[in-house]
């Protein structure tokens, strides 16, 4: 480990060790319809079956006693080293124990469709590969001999309902669990025994043996019949990942590895059923140590949909980016005609949010929430982030799907009616609503998309209305939205700085020349930072609604990154860029903030908006160093 690594991976300096482990230690495993995270210790804290957003099974990143299954060497939790397979989000963690060296490998697999999924249906065409809905853990002696251990206590429902074990027909190699009206059925080479609500089992592995558990929450007649179709499982998925990553444009540069893995982050947080896909993998795990700023992040952001479009085309994924856009031309609209800002995986637009209030939250951080109560806020940013999107796709695509056309009207027709609007802003603030700047600059990215592609469809009419709005509403940003010193406000009733005004220079409001825009990108690099790294906001000028502090904001530090590039100053960019990518996990992973103060990661994980922003970030220097050899 480098000495960035170690404070990226070091606890929370506050007295006493925490039982939990830093965020940044987790790996991250995914089907694309789930995913799961594995602890340094072997331990799987998270998961939950049969979607991103079900409720967990395995829960001790959010309560010791939620729920964990490790799968590792008896009595040791301190792993040599812990890597992903080369081009997949296939793990491998290698262990030294006083008496032999031992090589476990984790996957939820990936495998060939061989029918219709039953466990989670389709609205997407099915693709070749699919989830077999299983977790596979193999185990393979190096050297010597090592005592394997399994341990398995699932506790369903975010843990509330401990599982009941049964032997499967008295056969000490298969067990079921049942609870909360769910089942999980464990296979394994080592020999099982019920302890209570879990399932334990241990062998003393040789040099050149090879031992194997899965879980699955699938059909029964997926299962592995045996070890060696359990280890061809693993293959494949290794091959499924590496395969779908070749088909990916990733430019020989420097920074190709910290692509490739936000490339393999995005695509394992995408819900292959439907195209969605979900902002993290986590909820409620804290964006202040401690506090109540807990947030469940499992569910599609319409805000977040320009920048995943920017990111797949970039990278050629055209195949992933035209699935996202049929999910959002799937979702129904509100009853003005307005998209929500957020929806689930499988298009639901009611996310009611609740506490569970007998959990103690990641390192005591409560309340631990399911649902967002967010999802019927009026963000009035919304209309611009879908309607550029659709204009970046029809781009990429060289036409405009007949089913977007309607969406496109109707957003514009939205944005036309509430830019004049106060609203709670792109960071979903729950105090009194503003007229925020970064709502008003999205409003006109809306009405100049629209226009566009009113233009690309031949309706000049149409495009001239539209054009005609946005310039009104730029012209109030200017008029309202700027301070006297020539920098862009958060909102309009203060002068106070928003990392969210950036977004002016990455949508192109204004010439890059202008020097209110080059004002606003220093202001922010100088005033809104936390040892170079961007804040969102000073939570102590920002009505919010919530207590406490927060952490530096990987996203919004990404985009200056990204600002600075566009308005010239790449050495400056280069060396921010640099600095982030630094701190990311020790495998290449980011959750939603970090803390400068202690080196760690805050908020859910991973998150897709820090790889999003990550990639766009490396394409604008790489485009920018290009363009300087011509």
């Amino acid at each position: 480990m480098t000495a960035v690594d170690t404070a990226a991976a070091a606890p929370p300096a506050t007295g006493a060790v925490s039982p939990f482990p830093p965020i940044a230690e987790y790996a991250f495993l995914s089907d694309c319809h789930t995913g799961a995270l594995v602890a340094a210790d072997g331990s799987v804290d998270w998961l939950c079956v049969p979607s991103f957003d079900s409720p967990s099974v395995f829960g001790a990143l959010l309560d010791r006693e939620a729920g964990t299954f490790r799968f590792a060497p008896y009595g040791i939790a301190h792993p040599t080293a812990r890597y992903y397979r080369p081009g997949t989000n296939v793990l491998e963690t290698t262990w030294r124990t006083p008496s032999g060296w031992l090589l476990v490998t984790d996957a939820l697999i990936v495998t060939g469709r061989t029918g219709a999924c039953e466990v989670t249906p389709h609205t997407r065409p099915p693709a070749d590969y699919d989830a077999a809905h299983l977790l596979v853990r193999t185990a393979r002696c190096l050297k010597g001999e090592v005592q394997l251990e399994v341990i398995c206590e699932p506790v369903f429902d975010y843990g509330r309902t401990p599982a009941t074990w049964s032997l499967a027909d008295g056969d000490c190699s298969a067990a079921v669990a049942d609870g909360a009206g769910r089942s999980l059925r464990m296979h394994s080479d080592l020999a099982l025994g019920i302890e209570g609500g879990r399932v334990r089992g241990q062998h003393v592995l040789r040099a050149g043996e090879s031992a194997y558990c899965l879980l699955s929450w699938g059909a029964p007649g997926s299962i592995p019949s045996d070890a060696e179709r359990a280890h061809a499982m693993v293959e494949e998925t290794t091959d499924y990942w590496r395969t779908w990553l070749a088909g990916a444009r990733v430019p020989d540069h420097r920074w190709r590895d910290p692509l490739q893995r936000s490339a393999l982050v995005i695509k394992g947080l995408t819900y292959m059923p439907t195209g969605a896909t979900v902002a993290a993998l986590t909820t409620s795990l804290p964006e202040t140590p401690g506090g109540e700023r807990n947030w469940d992040y499992r569910y599609t952001w319409m805000r977040d949909t320009t920048f995943t479009l920017k990111a797949l085309h970039w990278l050629n994924l055209n195949w992933e980016a035209d699935e996202f856009m049929q999910f959002v031309a799937d979702v129904e609209p509100t009853e003005d005609g307005s998209l929500q800002i957020m929806y689930g995986i499988d298009g639901r637009r009611d996310l009611p949010e609740s506490t569970r209030d007998d959990l103690s939250g990641y390192d005591g951080a409560r309340p631990v929430r399911v649902g967002n109560g967010a999802f019927d806020q009026r963000q009035n940013d919304v209309y611009g982030a879908v309607l550029a999107s659709i204009l970046l796709h029809t781009r990429h695509s060289r036409r405009l799907p007949r089913r977007l056309w309607p969406i496109v009207q109707s957003q514009a027709e939205c944005a036309t009616k509430v830019w004049r609007q106060p609203d709670q802003g792109i960071w979903e603030a729950r105090g009194e609503p503003q007229h925020y700047v970064s709502s008003k600059l999205m409003c006109w990215v809306a009405l100049d998309r629209a226009a566009t592609l009113a233009e690309i469809r031949g309706d000049g009419t149409q495009a001239a209305a539209w054009r005609d709005t946005a310039e009104q509403i730029r012209a109030d940003i200017l008029a309202h939205g700027v301070s006297e010193r020539g920098v862009l406000r958060q909102h309009y009733a203060t002068d106070s700085l928003d990392a969210s005004t950036l977004l002016a220079v990455l949508f192109g409001f204004l010439p890059m020349d202008d020097e209110r825009l080059r004002k606003t990108v220093d202001a922010i690099a100088e005033e809104l930072t936390d040892n170079g790294f961007v804040l969102r906001y000073r939570t102590d000028e920002t009505d919010d609604g919530m207590s406490g502090k927060e952490g530096t904001f990987l996203i919004c530090s990404f985009w200056l990154v990204s600002a600075l590039a566009a308005v010239g100053r790449t050495q400056h960019a280069r060396d921010l860029m640099e600095r982030l990518l630094a701190v990311a996990s020790p495998l290449g992973l980011y959750a939603e903030e970090f803390d400068t103060a202690n080196g760690r990661h805050l908020g859910n994980f991973p998150q897709a908006f820090s790889h999003l922003a990550l990639i766009e970030a490396a394409g604008r220097i790489i485009l920018a160093e290009l363009m300087q050899e011509i």
